[in-house]
């Protein structure tokens, strides 16, 4: 069994994953291993278990306001339980999640587990609202949600899931982006916001460009960009993009790129060199990421562009 934890934001969680809470492991689970990452304040654990039979164990996270999602199966369906020995009383449902507030225990069950992942998303929620200025209805918070189905919600959970171990400078924004996404669609507004469909003004525009610009190739996180221009995280995000066609963190990877092509042409510094200019952990990273932009390599680049 292990448990790693890796690249904290600024407030890093304190809650022990499921993985340093069940030891030894439960009767029939093999082995358990979780990620962990926090973005915006929400503590991100990515947990793979294997097993053989039948299993049934505490969930954890029982002090914690938490979104769980069930990414991967193999065996029987994974069951949530409010009662360890009760069924569910709500219908298996392929790529479901559940909603569970805290205070409240929460047990999984499958009768021939062979592999499980899923993601557990905690959080506090009086923060939660502050930070992205949700207007957040109580009921909302205390109503536990089992095994209910909403496919963007799932498909967002499983995007920050695939980059929880991912180290690039970009992904922070990145994780911003997708835990504001997560948050709004959890707690939508009760007057939706018709504004953000028009885009940023472009003073605003300019404004946030500039902070972008003067800070790489660190990243900057969606909070500071969103106070940049005093809008909350969602309604920055959703402007930006009307703005400029991209969202945040794919404008700051492409302005990285940018700054990678003006190197190449000024010099003859290697990729390695170039590599830590842009914020990328080395020159391979750089090439491939490179090619994914602008379908050549760094080299091919040089060589075509230079001629």
């Amino acid at each position: 069994m292990k448990s790693h934890v890796t690249f904290p934001d600024s407030t890093p969680p304190q809650v022990h994953s499921r993985a340093e809470r069940l030891t030894p492991l439960p009767e029939n689970v093999q082995s358990l291993s979780v990620s962990r990452r926090s973005w915006n304040g929400i503590c991100v654990d990515v947990a793979e278990s294997h097993g053989s039979g039948t299993v049934a164990h505490h969930l954890c996270y029982e002090s914690e306001t938490r979104l769980s999602a069930l990414l991967e199966e193999n065996g029987s369906p994974c069951e949530p339980r409010v009662k360890e020995n009760e069924r569910c009383p709500v219908a298996y449902a392929p790529r479901h999640l559940h909603f569970v507030p805290a205070g409240m225990d929460l047990w999984g069950y499958s009768a021939n587990m062979r592999f499980v992942k899923d993601a557990t998303l905690t959080f506090a929620t009086d923060r939660l609202a502050e930070r992205f200025r949700l207007d957040i209805c109580r009921d909302a918070i205390a109503a536990p949600r089992l095994r209910f189905s909403d496919d963007r919600l799932w498909t967002l959970v499983r995007l920050l899931a695939e980059v929880v171990d991912d180290s690039d400078p970009s992904t922070q924004l990145y994780g911003d982006g997708l835990t504001s996404a997560i948050a709004s669609r959890l707690f939508p507004a009760r007057t939706p916001s018709r504004s953000a469909a028009q885009g940023l003004t472009r003073r605003q525009l300019q404004r946030v460009m500039d902070y972008i610009d003067a800070r790489l190739p660190n990243h900057v996180g969606l909070e500071l960009l969103a106070a940049q221009v005093d809008l909350s995280q969602s309604h920055f995000s959703r402007a930006f993009k009307a703005s400029t066609g991209m969202a945040p963190y794919r404008w700051q990877l492409d302005a990285r790129i940018r700054r990678a092509q003006a190197l190449l042409l000024k010099g003859n510094a290697s990729l390695e060199d170039i590599a830590e200019a842009t914020g990328f952990a080395d020159g391979v990273h750089l090439g491939r990421t490179f090619r994914r932009f602008t379908g050549a390599t760094p080299a091919a680049w040089r060589r075509s562009n230079r001629s």
